[in-house]
């Protein structure tokens, strides 16, 4: 049978409430007692029991983040930056993967709200946040995380992806290239439809000033590498004059599944024939065959920033309210784009 709290406090002489500041509250007990009291823990082989202290606290003592797709390099590093700022206030940070199925997103935030999770980060799918809403409203704090929102009724932070899309396809043009492919889906990811309306912002600006150029919308069903790869096989199997001249994808995954697939047989030179951007600059594009273009997302800071804002929700220091935080994305060039410089 384990040891109890009570039975360390007769072993170490002290009083249960003692032996719970030593555990809890070090810095109200005198160091003679703290050793005293840790000897016992040792001797007795005591181990805390969490699970109980969190449900007599009411809540737990850990944070449920939800992304779109956990094998995506850009999510790894929001939930390390969730994890550092979490574990300063000691939380720790469970990962669920909804992998852009609504049906899962809503099983991990039954579960969450089961075991009373302190709070809840999440990159929802759709528009629809009244499920986020019910959630909140009976008191789990929740912050969206790579998403912006109409409403202000919740806290969230993002990059300006509609900056974001306008600035990939702003530099294709500065280069030349006047027939842009956008490769993304499924269009009910608001980053997606943001990307592209950034993408089909910058072509109609150009137009409108005397520039011919069009765009056109290549459909995925997730973010992958593999659907790039069917992308880009699509388009490779095109006649040489209906091919674009550039691509800009939705994210990196698809951009290098565009290019393993313009590598096949050699057939489409990039970025001599396609030139090539990505976006959130994940570690694997700068260490491509050929490095990829890509908009960098500060990813690992927009983790930090959701943990933030959910402590101060969680704590009802919000301010005046609830608040949207929006990074500014950075444009990020490479050889997909430009070409290997010889100079």
């Amino acid at each position: 049978m384990s040891a109890s709290v009570k039975d360390v406090a007769a072993k170490a002489g002290v009083s249960v409430g003692t032996v719970s500041n030593v555990l809890n509250r070090p810095e109200k007990v005198s160091p003679d007692t703290v050793e005293r009291v840790h000897a016992a823990i040792d001797e007795l082989g005591f181990v805390r029991n969490d699970a109980a202290r969190q449900l007599r606290a009411g809540r737990s003592r850990s944070i449920g983040l939800i992304v779109l797709d956990v094998g995506n390099p850009f999510f790894t590093d929001v939930a390390r930056g969730a994890e550092d700022r979490a574990d300063g206030e000691g939380l720790s940070v469970l990962l669920g993967n909804s992998d852009e199925s609504i049906d899962r997103e809503r099983a991990y935030l039954d579960l969450f709200e089961e075991q009373r999770m302190g709070g809840v980060l999440i990159t929802p799918l759709g528009d629809d946040l009244s499920r986020l809403a019910r959630l909140r409203d009976r008191g789990t704090p929740t912050v969206l995380v790579d998403r912006q929102t109409d409403d202000a009724s919740f806290s969230s932070v993002a990059v300006d992806d509609v900056a974001g899309g306008r600035l990939a396809v702003e530099h294709l043009l500065a280069l030349g290239r006047r027939r842009i492919a956008f490769v993304g889906g499924p269009s009910s990811l608001r980053q997606v439809v943001d990307r592209l309306a950034g993408a089909t912002e910058a072509v109609e600006a150009a137009v409108a000033n005397g520039t011919e150029a069009t765009i056109e919308v290549v459909a995925t069903d997730s973010l992958t590498v593999l659907q790039g790869r069917s992308a880009g096989e699509a388009l490779r199997g095109r006649s040489r004059g209906d091919w674009p001249d550039a691509v800009f994808a939705a994210n990196d995954l698809l951009a290098m599944g565009l290019l393993q697939a313009f590598s096949m047989l050699g057939t489409v030179r990039v970025p001599e024939d396609i030139a090539l951007i990505g976006y959130d600059d994940i570690d694997f594009a700068s260490a491509a065959v050929v490095p990829l273009s890509s908009i960098r997302q500060p990813s690992a800071l927009i983790g930090h920033t959701a943990v933030e804002l959910l402590l101060r929700e969680a704590a009802g220091d919000s301010g005046s309210g609830p608040q949207q935080v929006v990074f500014q994305p950075e444009l990020v060039v490479r050889q997909s784009t430009v070409g290997l410089d010889l100079s």
